[in-house]
């Protein structure tokens, strides 16, 4: 009797029958007790299991999943401080739209209240950042709870979900191995997309009228477009209605950044001076300055297609609601007598040569300095750009300098080929999200270009991507600090003084030593020969992590602003 019940699975196998019943290939997360018996379990079923260093760069990399393969990413942790740790992901993926599960062990349920071993009520902690939480109800319960919590991440608006999963109930023996397989495939499997909900058809038509009464027209694509695999109706809508559209940061690729209609060095004009916005997955948040004067026309109208109903006319803006998948509505729109906006019209001949101006004034400025200069973001950039393949790379960004000028320089021709620090400008995704997008797209380049403080948040998991055998490719621009550094003489100086600021950090970190010393690929950059022979070298790099620290100028104790944090001079009278 004791060796058959040694030799029976346990809640652990029905977990791992369920996950892969539900179609997950791979699990992102850190084990402890008692999920280590869940995510051997999971092995052996054959999912893959991606042990990470920290819960929050495990559960980054799970949204980023979620959001690159549009089915949600799974995250495993332990309970207590391992969930806490994990809310980041978790906030993260609720804030961007994106579907991710959080599994989490817990103390068993007869200790309950009983200051159990790292006890704690997680299912009310996450539920303020999930669509769905709870605890299965009992050991039987645990495929249903576990599919809920994916359709829940799916369904609608994409966004997070949680299972608790006590100890009991994992190590629980169940006699009848015939039983577990029945229970976890007994239960629907979850589809590979989530139902599509068509707009009304009267609002499609007076969307249509509303643009072609429009003179200065714009399409604003977002991240959802790009979540949403709405690539090829949007790209047939610019081409049929020659309107010029301007990509989110994620929204990019999309439609190529190199069409001729994309006006993303030309923004602040056309938001300015459109009349009839479409938004394809785009919210009028910070990033599109809340749909508000100044940066936009006080009389702007928006035409905004989103899956989610209450998004519609936030921060006051007169909206045209088109409720919806984002692929299935453009669909609709496609199907209706569309305008076709002339090359003569003012505004899009105007957008076009301020497109060539801006471009021309950015080339004209990555060819200043020689090859010997210390390097700033540019030029840096230049060299970056010049060596990288056209084609299948996956960008990475996360910083604030480093990623907002990166925005602007690197094209993207692909869907779903840019990640960044996105609407949660959440610093520290880097490292979980490039591990993400290699585990998504293992035969393209992942190059992850980050600031050295943002490396800073999950430089850990360089062992992560190392014993992975990921082909990582990571820039740290490295200017000595957040925001900016100072060099080594004043950087002593202040220290001395009393006065470092609080942006400052050690100048010139060896970062690639880091790499090295995990077992990966290592170079040190300080103009412009040697970050292009490193980045060569790096490219012929096949299954090793590589880092190069590349030196730029520190920047000193400069004022810090970015154009999203220009306020109306108008203020507020109440």
């Amino acid at each position: 009797m004791s060796n058959q019940s040694e030799s029976a699975p346990t809640g652990a196998e029905l977990i791992a029958a369920t996950l892969k019943h539900q179609g997950v290939k791979v699990i992102f997360g850190i084990v402890g007790i008692p999920v280590i018996e869940v995510a051997e379990a999971c092995i052996a079923a054959g999912i893959r299991f991606l042990a990470f260093r920290n819960e929050q760069s495990a559960a980054y990399a799970a949204s980023a999943y979620g959001y690159l393969s549009g089915q949600p990413g799974v995250c495993l942790t332990v309970g207590g401080p391992g969930v806490i740790h994990a809310l980041a992901g978790v906030a993260n993926a609720k804030v961007n739209c994106w579907p991710m599960v959080l599994l989490a062990g817990s103390s068993d349920t007869d200790q309950v209240d009983m200051g159990a071993f790292q006890e704690w009520d997680q299912v009310e902690a996450c539920k303020p950042y999930c669509k769905y939480a709870a605890r299965p109800a009992s050991i039987d319960k645990i495929p249903a709870t576990v599919e809920k919590a994916m359709r829940s991440a799916l369904y609608g608006r994409p966004g997070a979900a949680y299972v608790d999963l006590p100890a009991d109930f994992i190590q629980y023996k169940i006699r009848d191995s015939q039983w577990l397989q029945k229970a976890a495939s007994s239960i629907n499997t979850l589809p590979s997309a989530a139902p599509k909900s068509l707009a009304d058809p009267k609002s499609v038509e007076q969307a249509v009228q509303l643009l072609r009464q429009a003179k200065s027209p714009l399409i604003v694509v977002g991240k959802g477009a790009a979540y949403a695999r709405a690539e090829k109706e949007i790209r047939q809508l610019v081409d049929a209605t020659q309107i010029p559209f301007l990509p989110s940061p994620m929204g990019k690729g999309v439609v190529s950044d190199t069409h001729p209609l994309c006006v993303s060095a030309a923004r602040s004009k056309a938001l300015k001076e459109a009349d009839v916005v479409l938004l394809l997955g785009a919210r009028l948040n910070w990033i599109f300055h809340y749909g508000q004067s100044p940066r936009w026309s006080q009389s702007v109208k928006f035409i905004h297609v989103d899956v989610l109903p209450e998004e519609i006319g936030n921060n006051g803006a007169n909206t045209l609601p088109l409720v919806g998948d984002i692929q299935a509505v453009v669909a609709q729109l496609l199907t209706q007598s569309l305008p076709r906006v002339p090359a003569s019209n003012a505004y899009v001949s105007g957008l076009v040569e301020k497109v060539k101006q801006n471009v021309a004034k950015s080339l004209a400025s990555r060819k200043k300095g020689s090859d010997s200069d210390v390097m700033n973001y540019q030029s840096a950039y230049t060299v970056v750009k010049e060596l990288l393949p056209p084609n299948d790379v996956i960008f990475v960004s996360e910083g604030a300098n480093t990623m907002d000028i990166a925005r602007s320089f690197f094209d993207v021709h692909e869907p779903r080929h840019r990640l960044d620090a996105g609407t949660f400008a959440t610093m520290g995704v880097g490292m979980g999200y490039a591990i993400a997008a290699q585990e998504y797209y293992p035969s393209k380049r992942v190059v992850s270009i980050v600031g050295d403080s943002a490396f800073g948040f999950s430089a850990m998991e360089l062992e992560t991507a190392v014993r992975s055998k990921l082909p990582l490719i990571i820039l740290v621009i490295n200017n000595n600090g957040i925001y900016h550094g100072l060099d080594e003489q004043e950087f002593e100086q202040s220290r001395r003084d009393g006065t470092l600021p609080s942006t400052a950090l050690l100048p010139d970190t060896r970062y690639d030593q880091l790499s090295i010393a995990f077992g990966g690929k290592g170079w040190l950059a300080k103009d412009r020969v040697q970050l292009a022979k490193a980045l060569k070298e790096a490219l012929a790099v096949k299954d090793e992590t590589c880092v190069i620290n590349v030196m730029i100028a520190p920047g000193g104790r400069t004022k810090l602003e970015f154009g999203w944090m220009k306020k109306s001079e108008e203020k507020a009278k109440i």
